[in-house]
């Protein structure tokens, strides 16, 4: 059976007391929208449609980014309205999935049940059970069980109210049957909106078959009108992924201060210390040791490493039993082969860094080629940037760069060179040799040191 499945996104989000549309709100480091459509891709449907509407010039940069198609709700009326805009779209598939741009965390697995869970000549709902459900909508059935129809908030006698299980607004329905039913959609409801689950009432009514799954975990149907639901619902991901990390052998010194914000991939015996982030698409091999109040962004990290606290790491590699920290910054196109040491308060950028050197501290590494066995001194710099263009710093094997340098690119150090402190290396240094530029010492008897004026 072909599936097309529709993401309605069109709501505006009062609530969220922001400029930015309600479907853009970031969860996890990603807007809420593109969690459902990662979600929804996992299914492989023919046909993808994000239906847009308060605030479409910022979902759409994103759907023109990810190669989605669009369709403009000019005006909301109503969930019922939004679907109308996309069947065009959606004329040529056998059945269609609808969701919600604002619930995001709805599991690959829970809506393949959905699915199956009848034929393409079926109606298939997605409900689930609140001890408070007041704003939901209500399934009702009658006393064989069979759904009757589904009745809103707004439009509920108390006797409905009653009710706690509810409405997702997460539907499968057959595509032709949708097409043809949804201008019998009316709008004789208290909001004077077209509600998609009105179309309950018209299966009923053909004989169509309705089906429903019941969600246990709610937070998978819970949908965001407020900036504290968006709180709650990250705090419930979060707590998933850490269970999810521990569950295959990592130790996290505590799951609620510790946040995932893409794809990871995590050996085991891998401990990690508190307020630590993951973002993006991090690899981290076994018995990796991370401290407290690091972020690591876009990187790999060998078996066997210690990343000491408060440091980042964004777009870097690194091998095996290497030492990183504390506060240090490995910017992107950092490459630390094994045993390689980057000390505190050391920053580098798009530099090779050989088996077993050491940035010990208070140093700058940029644009450089690094042998093995290299000793780099407290407080050096290579000087990378001319004002106009990057140049690269070549250091061989065995080379001892002494504190307090500045390595002058474009410049080579040679093979097992060793550079005397407080050297300004203009020109390349030979192998084997000490290289140093010095200034004479003196001493100047009486002097003062200067004073404020009165």
């Amino acid at each position: 059976m072909s599936l097309s499945i529709v993401i309605l996104a069109a709501g505006k989000g009062t609530r969220m007391k922001s400029t930015t549309t309600k479907v853009m709100h970031a969860l996890a480091g990603k807007p809420l929208v593109e969690h459902v459509i990662d979600t929804a891709n996992k299914l492989k449907p023919t046909q993808l449609t994000v239906v847009t509407g308060n605030g479409a010039e910022q979902v759409q940069t994103l759907l023109d980014h990810r190669n989605i198609t669009s369709a403009l709700q000019a005006e909301q009326k109503g969930t019922g309205h939004a679907v109308m805009q996309a069947q065009d779209i959606i004329a040529n598939s056998d059945q269609v999935l609808v969701l919600y741009g604002d619930v995001p965390l709805t599991q690959q697995a829970t809506l393949a049940s959905l699915i199956e869970s009848g034929n393409q000549n079926s109606l298939r709902i997605l409900t689930t059970k609140l001890d408070n459900p007041t704003g939901y909508g209500r399934i009702v059935r009658n006393d064989a069980g069979q759904v009757i129809c589904i009745t809103e908030q707004k439009d509920a006698d108390e006797q409905t109210l009653l009710i706690n299980e509810v409405n997702s607004g997460i539907m499968v329905l057959p595509s032709q049957w949708l097409i043809e039913s949804l201008p019998k959609l009316e709008n004789n409801n208290a909001q004077g909106e077209y509600y998609l689950t009105d179309m309950v009432a018209l299966a009923v009514a053909d004989g169509i078959a309705i089906n429903t799954v019941c969600c246990e975990d709610n937070a998978e149907v819970a949908g965001v009108n407020t900036r504290l639901q968006l709180a709650e619902l990250e705090r419930h991901y979060q707590r998933s992924q850490a269970e999810l990390l521990m569950t295959n052998g990592v130790t996290l010194a505590d799951p609620a201060r510790f946040d995932v914000r893409g794809d990871i991939t995590v050996g085991q015996d891998v401990t990690i210390d508190i307020n630590v982030i993951l973002q993006g698409k991090v690899t981290i091999a076994d018995n990796v040791t991370i401290g407290a109040n690091c972020i690591i962004k876009d990187s790999t990290i060998a078996a066997g490493t210690e990343i000491l606290a408060n440091s980042m790491l964004d777009n870097a590699v690194v091998g095996e039993h290497v030492s990183i920290g504390p506060f240090a910054r490995l910017r992107p196109g950092t490459v630390l082969a094994n045993k390689a040491k980057i000390g505190n308060f050391v920053e580098t950028k798009n530099s090779n860094i050989g088996l077993g050197s050491k940035v010990n501290h208070l140093s700058y590494i940029g644009d450089t080629d690094m042998g093995k066995n290299v000793n780099i001194g407290a407080g050096t710099i290579t000087c990378n940037y001319d004002g106009a263009n990057k140049h690269r710093t070549v250091i061989g094997d065995n080379a001892f760069i002494g504190s307090d340098s500045q390595l002058v690119a474009p410049v080579t150090v040679a093979e097992g060179a060793t550079i005397g402190a407080g050297t300004t290396l203009r020109k390349d240094a030979e192998a084997e040799a000490l290289t140093l530029t010095k200034s004479v010492q003196r001493t100047v008897s009486g002097w003062k040191r200067p004073v404020k004026k009165k």
